[in-house]
């Protein structure tokens, strides 16, 4: 059993770990100890946001290079750019079952294998096929990424530091995404497709050294493992009794219910949460993000600001912005941060549009530009504070852990899907009418806020099973 222990904490120790639930010792240092381990832990785990990140970085500042070198039509330069949500939905969809199955740590390990396979198939590719292979293979790895980075951090997280943590997520994606656009201006795409393994190298050497999830052990029956892998994230000295009793007695009451089916997840007991985790992605995608994040530059030449500069501005407020939003969420709570997010978002919006109208009517000419950058600059720092993050760490709280693979496949499939839509019909709306579009994204983010101040709770300073037998009574 000491071998089965070890190996599954991999690098931990376990020597007396058990001696808080067995004796229910009370340690003065209780409430002092250090969770550096969960700090630890939670840096390796977002290494693969990183990788998420730059992915999802690695086409726009690439294509001139790649379209010459390899003759490439725009055509099917726009197949290998939009070929990664294909195969990031399919990660999506199989996302949730491989993290049931062979654990989170396992999960990350698959996600991080395809990754690694599809930049070294684009790092040597010499004509379309093969660079679309490697695209739709990093694709998929992010797909399970997007799902399993943000599930495993709520579950190693205590209750106080959940949210930042878990808002870790969408920090380092956009940092990926603005290191890629910038370092992609200097680098050759091979070299690129070489950086993109780095993240994944750390990731997969960082998995011997962290412990799997408690919750998944104590899920799938394994107490000692549970109980090992908790104490080596809460410190030697910490108290775990309480936790773990809790995690437990949780985890047995969703034992003696039925497995549940996909059909299931719509019944009474877990349409609320499933409603909450999957509006909130509808919320995120449909506003308009990735229509205004995937043409950032051609939106500041349509309305005559310098695209280089203005995009510079962009990556750099939505670092600065996401890490503000970490800061505060655990303080703040979700709820009122999605509230403000969308708030501004409306207000993005609508600046926008009326940048639009003017230029489309020749009025105003010269408020056009710098109308036109507020409401870009306001939308996307709005988005940053509460939008980017929050949806993916409120889905990774409210689902009970024995529907949370199904679950949270299908939100991620959601948020996936609408992505794709997003990005596909923002060029035919924005020909269609350019103010238009954003009077569309404006309303849809209006609705938004009403969904989230009737249906969404908040979930700060909870913990999961508290909040998930409060969801889903």
């Amino acid at each position: 059993m000491k071998m089965e222990i070890k190996e599954d904490v991999e690098g931990g120790t376990h020597k007396g770990i058990t001696e808080p639930l067995l004796e229910g010792k009370h340690h003065a240092r209780k409430d002092h100890h250090h969770p550096w381990m969960v700090y630890f832990t939670t840096f390796i785990a977002v290494c693969g946001s990183y990788e998420f990140g730059a992915c999802a970085g690695y086409s726009s500042p690439t294509q001139e290079a790649i379209r010459k070198d390899l003759s490439l039509s725009l055509a099917e330069y726009s197949l290998f750019g939009s070929i990664l949500t294909f195969g990031a939905m399919i990660g999506a969809i199989t996302s949730g079952p491989i993290a049931d199955f062979v654990g989170r740590k396992g999960a990350m390990r698959v996600s991080s294998a395809f990754c690694i396979a599809g930049w070294l198939v684009i790092y040597f590719s010499q004509n379309p096929v093969p660079l679309d292979i490697g695209r739709l293979a990093t694709g998929y790895g992010m797909g399970v990424f997007s799902y399993v980075v943000p599930v495993f951090v709520a579950e190693i997280a205590p209750k106080e530091l959940r949210g930042a943590l878990t808002t870790l997520n969408q920090f380092m994606i956009v940092t990926a995404v603005s290191v890629s656009f910038i370092i992609g201006t200097v680098l050759s795409w091979r070299a690129l497709a070489i950086i993109g393994l780095i993240p994944t190298a750390v990731l997969l050497l960082g998995l011997f050294f962290i412990p799997e999830s408690p919750r998944w052990l104590a899920k799938r029956g394994r107490a000692k493992d549970f109980v090992a892998a908790l104490q080596i994230l809460r410190g030697k000295d910490a108290d775990i009794s309480q936790e773990a009793e809790e995690i437990q007695d949780y985890i047995t009451s969703l034992d003696r219910l039925p497995k549940p089916k996909v059909l299931d997840l719509f019944q009474r007991r877990y349409l609320r949460s499933l409603t909450i985790g999957v509006g909130l992605m509808v919320c995120q995608q449909f506003g308009g993000i990735n229509g205004v994040c995937f043409y950032t530059s051609s939106i500041f030449d349509l309305a005559g600001f310098p695209s280089s500069t203005g995009s510079i501005i962009y990556a750099i407020l939505q670092i600065v912005i996401t890490g503000v939003g970490a800061a505060l969420i655990d303080k703040a709570g979700r709820k009122p941060l999605l509230l403000v997010s969308g708030s501004g978002l409306v207000a993005g919006c609508i600046l926008t549009a009326v940048a639009f109208y003017l230029k489309v009517h020749d009025v105003g000419a010269g408020a056009v530009p710098v109308l036109a950058v507020t409401g870009i600059l306001v939308y996307i720092g709005s988005f940053s504070i509460g939008m980017g993050a929050i949806p993916w760490v409120v889905m990774s709280e409210i689902f009970p852990v024995n529907i949370k693979g199904q679950a949270g496949s299908i939100a991620t499939l959601v948020n996936w899907f609408g992505a794709w839509l997003c990005s596909y019909t923002f060029n035919f709306l924005m020909s269609w009418s350019s103010y238009g579009t954003f009077v569309l994204y404006a309303a849809i983010n209006s609705l938004a806020i009403l969904f989230i101040a009737i249906v969404v709770p908040e979930t700060k300073g909870k913990s999961l099973e508290q909040l998930q037998a409060a969801i889903n009574a």
